[in-house]
């Protein structure tokens, strides 16, 4: 998990360069022989490792699939997800005082969030796996997207969502999509605990990003923010600053950048400072941070308006604390009002996202005002999911309608 660790050699398991590595104890696997999701010898989270690592050199084409070399699989299901927009945010940029402020914004996905990335490389997983029920927890993203690539496939989906926790805008998705809905009187780790048990008795494959398939997927986000960065300012960024539930992507990224370094596309002091931004009612990962602990304590009891990022036990906390520490970064908590502050502000800069993107911008803020981030950084911003995910919260976060008389007179008045 160091930065600068060497690539592995291959073991005997591998099929076509492509093996399943535990990051507790190195025990490895076969990728696609048997329906995995944590290592068999001691429960640890696993990675998917590679024989042949990938230079900027040999991607070509667009979208998620741009990076196949540096993917377990060849294309299968696909909505063309990724090749998502970098916003140039000048008000933003000015305010923070950063040398440059990029957003990225993972909304403008088919269905609305980053999720998509992780679904088109774990569903076509599942179906070369053989299964026939794709299955996830979800604060409402992680459901709209595998119920959309589930139909695309063809494929039974089912979702647990803990019961009047989801924003409306997700849960119409997932039902538009067909999938089977189970509301649960819990919140997300209490459906996250169920779906790990049916995964474990077979019921069902598991699609939250304890799959280690997913991840791959989210990857693609770190490569295009490379790239683009490149292109726009002659440079990598010096920050990701990203919001942080199950800290997926903070991991996705941390290994996408593992990999340039190994592949030698990336020097160490490229890598760019993985920075995690939680709402101050549900930051197991800042508290994780602060304390220098190498364990995330559980937090059983968890409640922001960010709805997307209200999780107590992220379970990918093992992958994303090393990133975090490695690329020098850090981590910082926000409140529900520094929240729905910086999601007006993106909304003044044209970008409309979730509260829980909005997150990242108010933890710039946060990160500037205490001197941790530099006026001379080059920093992206990650929004992850679209404004409509969220309409109530957009409704009440934006100005409120003005009644008017039905005439052309009376609402000329009522502007004067």
């Amino acid at each position: 998990m160091k930065l600068d660790a060497p690539a592995e050699d291959v073991p005997p398991e591998a099929e076509d360069g492509v093996w399943l590595s535990c990051i507790a104890c190195d025990h490895t696997l076969a990728p696609f022989d048997d329906v995995v999701f944590t290592c068999p010898e001691c429960d640890g989270l696993l990675e998917v490792r590679y024989a042949d690592l990938p230079t900027f050199e040999d991607f070509e084409g667009t979208g998620v699939w741009r990076y196949d070399d540096a993917l377990p699989v060849e294309m299968g299901v696909t909505i063309q997800e990724g090749n998502t927009p970098l916003y140039e945010v000048p008000e933003l940029e000015a305010e923070t005082g950063v040398e440059h402020l990029h957003v990225k914004h993972e909304g403008m996905n088919p269905t609305g969030s980053f999720k998509d990335r992780g679904m088109t490389v774990g569903v076509q997983v599942a179906s070369r796996l053989g299964v026939d029920r794709l299955a996830c927890a979800s604060t409402g993203n992680t459901s709209a997207a595998l119920s959309a690539y589930g139909a695309r496939s063809e494929l039974e989906t089912l979702v647990l969502l803990p019961a009047g926790k989801v924003a409306a805008g997700k849960v119409a998705q997932a039902s538009l999509h067909g999938a089977r809905i189970l509301e649960v009187d819990g919140n997300f780790d209490t459906c996250l605990d169920i779906v790990q048990d049916l995964a474990m008795s077979g019921h069902v494959y598991l699609l939250n990003s304890l799959n280690p398939f997913r991840l791959e997927g989210q990857k693609t986000i770190g490569l295009e923010i490379l790239e683009q960065c490149q292109d726009r300012t002659g440079a990598y960024p010096d920050r990701i600053v990203l919001p942080v539930g199950n800290a997926g992507n903070t991991s996705a990224l941390y290994k996408a950048f593992r990999e340039l370094v190994q592949s030698g596309a990336l020097d160490e002091s490229e890598v760019p400072k993985l920075t995690g931004v939680q709402a101050e009612g549900a930051a197991p990962m800042v508290e994780a941070v602060e304390e220098g602990n190498d364990e995330i304590r559980r937090w059983d009891h968890v409640e922001t308006r960010a709805t997307a990022i209200r999780i107590g036990n992220p379970v990918n906390a093992p992958k994303a604390l090393p990133g975090i520490r490695e690329t020098g970064g850090t981590a910082v908590a926000v409140s529900d009002d520094e929240i729905t502050d910086a999601q007006r502000s993106l909304a003044e800069e044209g970008v409309g996202v979730e509260p829980a993107s909005a997150a990242s911008i108010a933890g710039l803020r946060k990160l500037r005002d205490q001197g941790v981030v530099g006026s001379d950084e080059n920093v992206v911003c990650l929004t992850t999911g679209h404004l409509l995910k969220d309409p109530e919260e957009a409704a009440a976060a934006g100005s409120d309608p003005e009644p008017v008389p039905g005439d052309t007179e009376g609402v000329l008045d009522h502007l004067e």
